[in-house]
């Protein structure tokens, strides 16, 4: 088996982490909006846990822990899903869609 860098293994437990999280605030998001989840697409989770994910990369890690993903509004969530779909289609780069989601995510803290 091929020997694996430091960095290899850094790299991938840091994607793992940010996986997790991400899971971690889809599901609350998930069980906070109760019956209106079921109208937004995979394709619109998809892209929120793409600029969630984007977020968790930029932000402290004690501002993510603060985050109340619950009281986030169908309005903010939305725009999240439009931002995160602005990176999948690269009108914009995750760091500016982390930008724009950082307001949104904090103000609930």
């Amino acid at each position: 088996m091929p020997e694996v860098s430091k960095t290899e293994i850094g790299r991938r437990f840091f994607k793992m982490q940010k996986e997790k999280q991400v899971e971690k605030a889809i599901e609350k998001i998930r069980q906070a909006q109760g019956s209106e989840w079921a109208l937004y697409s995979k394709s619109d989770i998809d892209a929120l846990k793409e600029v969630l994910g984007e977020a968790w990369i930029f932000i402290e890690r004690d501002s993510w822990d603060q985050v109340s993903f619950t009281r986030l509004t169908g309005i903010e969530l939305r725009e999240l899903i439009r931002y995160g779909k602005d990176v999948r289609d690269n009108i914009i780069s995750g760091k500016a869609a982390a930008e724009k989601s950082l307001p949104l995510l904090l103000k609930h803290e």
